[in-house]
């Protein structure tokens, strides 16, 4: 399709009897005095709506609107253009054919966008109409991280990257000092961790290579490279963000700690700050832990219904041992605040130890650990408890003294809440023997044991249904027969998720509470896939069973259930 003709925007209107002259007229002196479009103008002035703009447009000119956030964008077509020219005219590139390319615009009859657009790629322009909306957010997403660094570097990369790329070790400190205090780095260690916020990131990973430093963030458990800069950037970015987290810049050959507090509009983020030496520089790793966005109810964790009922019933023990259990980032400590809060009351005192304290709960008493004075989880511990507790929660049992001490606790009348890294819940009570902890305290303290995973969600802007054909080898992993109709969901991609098919996580869970015969087990030493046999003829519902569910439910995917809780069972 070649450009649309002159005919003009409020001549369209005027002539589809949606405005009348005057109005036109009141826009026009509206766009004249705020420099604004006119299409802009006649919506805030309330004599029209945008989808009567686009429905206008699209019946009188041909031009096709499109849902933007459903398509799986190409990021090499989308930058085609510059950041600059996408949010001059509020256009993106989504498809090139031959000599052409397909451009969403805010406003199709803007023809000096397509002059400045085939200027800059050589490309004819085949015009589609996105809302306004949607043009920012995506044009936010491919050029936001991009621009924001390189605005702030000015004209400083070009040169950076016209410099000879060899790697040197010698550094002058004091330049590096000066370095990190000028605006330039500031505002682009603030760019790369206000767009991590946006995106709603767990861990920023910034790893220099041999030529490059690489920018990455994982979003939903996944890591997704966002940037890439010259590798002369690297010495002052981390300089600025050791110099921010209060850590030695002059120490570049050992791994070093920090820890920086940031407000970020209405987010209050923690950053944990991680550096590691690496053969081409330190490598700077951030987990973000935004404390406007945790879940402090037991409701909101997405539990299957047994397993939520389950499980708040045995938060109603008085003693005992309830574990929480799963690798790192499977979300145990959101569960270990969510069920404090579920037995929080004034009658009741609750004193925690936590390596870190990531949230600060209300009516709660919590402890940092600190190894550096001795204040280990075992040594916390024991001080808890000559504070007359009814409620203890320990971070992470980590070794056998803080193990026994535990389970010693719950058999002396209090209940403790802690977390263990196992694969599932039925190795928990093995592993708390392979700690040296007596089979018969194991026995006799354990009250239940939560298995979790994160799964992502798959993305409610592009998901899409499927019919299990006959003989899919899925059907196996499901367990149904070859006849039974099965739909399977998944996301095709586009550029609300990224073009991944997820957008957010839940959780997956397995509990499994010590019955009377689980308990003999335990006793006896038993083996975690006998302790788990019994379980599961007892009714426990398995973390693989519970993502299948999830997954048949349209919730997540058959691949995540795979991915994170694959198991021979």
């Amino acid at each position: 399709m070649a450009k649309p003709g002159k005919k003009r925007l409020g001549d369209l209107l005027v002539e589809s009897n949606l405005i009348t002259e005057s109005q036109l007229q009141e826009a026009l002196r509206v766009q004249k005095e705020m420099g604004v479009r006119l299409g802009e103008a006649l919506i805030q002035l309330g004599f029209i709506t945008q989808q009567s703009i686009n429905e206008v447009l699209e019946f009188q000119l041909g031009i096709p609107q499109i849902a933007l956030h459903k398509l799986r964008l190409d990021p090499k077509i989308v930058k085609l253009i510059d950041g600059d020219l996408a949010r001059r005219h509020k256009i993106i590139p989504i498809e090139k054919r031959d000599n052409t390319l397909r451009l969403a615009m805010a406003d199709p009859l803007n023809l000096v966008a397509f002059d400045d657009v085939k200027m800059a790629t050589g490309y004819e322009v085949e015009p589609v109409i996105a809302t306004e909306h949607e043009l920012d957010r995506v044009i936010s997403r491919y050029f936001g991280l991009t621009d924001s660094v390189r605005q702030a570097f000015g004209g400083q990369l070009k040169e950076m990257q016209k410099q000879d790329d060899s790697i040197t070790d010698t550094i002058n400190l004091d330049e590096l000092a000066n370095a990190t205090d000028e605006a330039p780095i500031t505002k682009a260690v603030n760019a790369i961790i206000q767009q991590s916020i946006k995106e709603k990131a767990s861990d920023i990973h910034i790893e220099p290579a041999e030529r490059l430093l690489r920018v990455r963030y994982r979003i939903d458990g996944i890591l997704q490279d966002m940037m890439e800069l010259p590798k002369q950037t690297h010495p002052s970015l981390v300089s600025r963000i050791k110099i921010m987290a209060d850590m030695d810049i002059s120490e570049k050959r050992v791994p070093q700690d920090g820890r920086i507090q940031i407000k970020s509009g209405n987010n209050n983020v923690d950053l944990r700050i991680s550096t590691l030496p690496t053969i081409f520089g330190e490598k700077v790793v951030i987990r973000l832990l935004d404390k406007t966005n945790v879940l402090f109810s037991v409701y909101e964790l997405g539990m299957n219904q047994q397993v939520e009922e389950r499980f708040r019933e045995t938060l109603k023990q008085t003693y005992g041992v309830i574990l929480i259990t799963g690798p790192t980032g499977s979300g145990k400590t959101t569960t270990l605040y969510a069920a404090l809060n579920e037995i929080n009351d004034n009658q009741k005192n609750i004193v925690t130890v936590e390596d870190p304290v990531e949230y600060v709960l209300d009516r709660i008493n919590q402890i940092q650990v600190n190894t550096k004075v001795g204040m280990t989880f075992a040594n916390g511990l024991r001080s808890i408890l000559r504070q007359d507790p009814d409620i203890i929660m320990v971070g992470e049992i980590r070794d056998r003294e803080t193990a026994e001490i535990a389970v010693r606790s719950a058999t002396t009348g209090h209940l403790v809440l802690s977390t263990l890294h196992t694969n599932d819940a039925a190795s928990t009570l093995t592993r708390l023997l392979d700690l040296e902890v007596e089979p018969f305290l194991v026995a006799s303290a354990l009250v239940g044991v939560l298995g979790q995973r994160l799964v992502r969600t798959i993305c409610s802007d592009c998901k899409k249904s499927s019919q299990l054909p006959e003989g899919d080898p899925w059907r196996i992993f499901i367990g149904v027969d070859e006849k039974e109709p099965v739909t399977v969901y998944h996301g095709a991609g586009c550029s609300f998720c990224n073009n991944t098919g997820y957008k957010g996580r839940t959780a997956i869970h397995e509990f499994m509470p010590l019955t009377k015969e689980i308990r003999k087990l335990v006793a006896t030493k038993a083996s975690a896939d006998v302790i788990k046999e019994l379980a599961v003829e007892q009714g426990m519902i398995t973390l693989k069973k519970d993502g299948i569910q999830k997954a048949l439910a349209g919730i997540t995917t058959l691949n995540e259930v795979v991915r994170v809780s694959y198991t021979d069972e």
